[in-house]
């Protein structure tokens, strides 16, 4: 027995200390230092602060149905009764409809007339119309920016190259410059509407 413990059980039970150390404080404290370091902002959430109260996340989409406001992607995070427009970041996921899906053709209807109905009958861009994998997403295409200028101009009693304008100041590129395609953050670009954002 005294073989057992000393040959055995010792050893599992140092190198279970040994492994706890290194995988449980030592490298989430390492990544944790270097991510405060590079990459502060991310790191702590992404939020966007204005007046020195955090009004959202970059990261993290929020319901606009303002005519004054751009309109992100739909969403069906969280969607029930109580809350129809979904958003719900303690729920995020997607419908899981499948392209022949009744239902998703339904929804996809329902909401080209609702789009229509406010901006006209120009293309809808299709991320207007289709929500996220995960219900939250923050950004739309620059097309369906475009799309909404119109619209949100003349709620505000803008002209379309003032609101272009801030469009543009609220687009991100490509990642690396040839990653993706280039997007809008609907909170941001909101928010510089409101003049909250410089």
């Amino acid at each position: 027995m005294r073989t057992f413990i000393r040959t055995q059980l010792w050893p599992a039970i140092a190198l279970l200390a040994l492994l706890t150390l290194i995988t449980g404080i030592a490298y989430p404290a390492a990544v944790t230092a270097v991510a405060q370091v590079a990459f502060p902002a991310q790191a702590n959430g992404s939020f966007i602060v204005v007046d020195g109260k955090a009004v959202g996340s970059s990261l993290i989409g929020q319901y606009f149905d303002g005519p004054g406001y751009f309109w992100g992607r739909p969403s069906a995070a969280g969607v029930s009764t109580a809350n129809p427009n979904g958003y719900d970041a303690m729920s995020s996921g997607a419908s899981n409809l499948g392209p022949t899906s009744k239902a998703l053709i339904d929804e996809v209807t329902q909401r080209v007339d609702a789009l229509r109905r406010a901006n006209g009958d120009a293309p809808i861009p299709v991320d207007l119309v289709t929500a996220s994998a995960s219900g939250l997403d923050p950004d739309i295409s620059r097309a369906a920016a475009a799309y909404q200028v119109p619209r949100v101009a003349k709620a505000r009693g803008m002209t379309d190259p003032q609101v272009q304008a801030i469009v543009d100041r609220c687009t991100q590129g490509p990642m690396l410059g040839f990653l993706g395609a280039a997007t809008v953050n609907v909170l941001e670009v909101n928010l510089a509407l409101d003049g909250l954002l410089r």
